[in-house]
């Protein structure tokens, strides 16, 4: 199996992201996990710690249409989806699209919008389709949501409900930068208070359609033995009987959970997954999806800690 491609559209990804992004090497390598296996990304952290701006740099490298929903209170379906209107000269209605027929959407502050709005996306995140007025539209394979959240400000916001969150492959902290990367940062953007703009800093958009469909196609052939897939199942179903848990991750999550181990492996050159491959993809992409008990809640017991004791007492395969 051939892996320059895909070692080529990471080298180039990573060189024309670092060309505006200090830090955030994490997020960025499970962001190219999540497009290499066709999965959706959500991102939290604080204000002002560059969710929006990492990934505006991300799709910048990428040759294909990308659109941007900023989420408010008063936003509706049919602000996403789009509309049918009465078109008088042909006396029929046509369809007006709305943001959503795009190939990378970032929905900027997810949970500010009501539980309505949120379900808008759950079609689009699951199959790639959207369906207005009893017709299904297709958004196409290169479809990818990149969704950013504030876990701190709670007034105003609305908590993802679960059907959502397990749509999503990875959920990634976007914590503070370290000392030097700070200071870097400043030293880079501190001109201006306001955001730069990612046009003056010369990112070529490298990968495209026919690029990214060719390396899907050869992450989905990197071998997974029959050992490693007992290994997920008996991660995810440990999470069901974890004490700490009170509902575990779903089927999906150990599929996602295969793809994602054959992309990361695909990204660190090799043609075979590793058990440390998994152990390295479990926590981001479980943490979003388990609901802890109450009483692990008083205690302090973080879904963290509790995913780190399932993966640790779950026995890898020789």
């Amino acid at each position: 199996m051939d892996l320059q491609l895909i070692g080529a559209i990471v080298k180039n990804i990573r060189a024309e992201v670092g060309k505006v992004i200090v830090g955030h090497d994490e997020a960025l390598e499970l962001m190219l996990t999540s497009l290499l296996c066709g999965g959706n990304v959500l991102l939290e952290g604080a204000p002002g710690t560059g969710k929006t701006f990492l990934v505006q740099s991300f799709a910048a490298c990428l040759n294909l249409k990308f659109g941007r929903i900023q989420f408010t209170p008063d936003m509706m379906p049919g602000d996403i989806l789009g509309t049918n209107l009465f078109n008088f000269q042909t006396n029929s209605f046509v369809l007006t699209p709305g943001p959503i027929f795009t190939q990378i959407l970032l929905t900027d502050e997810i949970n500010r919008t009501p539980p309505k709005t949120q379900a808008a996306l759950l079609q689009a995140m699951n199959e790639r389709l959207v369906t207005i007025d009893r017709q299904t539209y297709s958004l196409g394979d290169e479809f990818m949501v990149v969704a950013t959240q504030n876990p701190i400000e709670q007034q105003g916001t609305y908590p993802l409900p679960e059907a959502q969150l397990d749509r999503f492959l990875f959920k990634l902290i976007i914590d503070y930068p370290s000392d030097s990367e700070e200071r870097e940062i400043v030293r880079r953007h501190g001109h201006c208070s306001a955001m730069p703009k990612i046009s003056d800093f010369g990112i070529s958009p490298l990968v495209g359609s026919m690029h990214l469909a060719e390396a899907r196609a050869l992450t989905a052939q990197i071998r997974l033995t029959d050992a490693l897939v007992d290994y997920i199942v008996d991660i995810v179903r440990a999470t069901r009987r974890h004490p700490a848990i009170e509902v575990g991750v779903s089927t999906r999550a150990a599929n996602m959970m295969a793809a994602a181990s054959r992309a990361y492996a695909a990204i660190c050159g090799r043609d075979f997954v590793l058990p440390d491959d998994i152990k390295r993809l479990a926590i981001p992409l479980m943490r979003h999806r388990v609901v802890m008990t109450a009483a692990s809640d008083i205690e302090g017991v973080t879904s963290d800690e509790a995913l780190r004791t399932v993966v640790d007492q779950t026995v890898v395969p020789r």
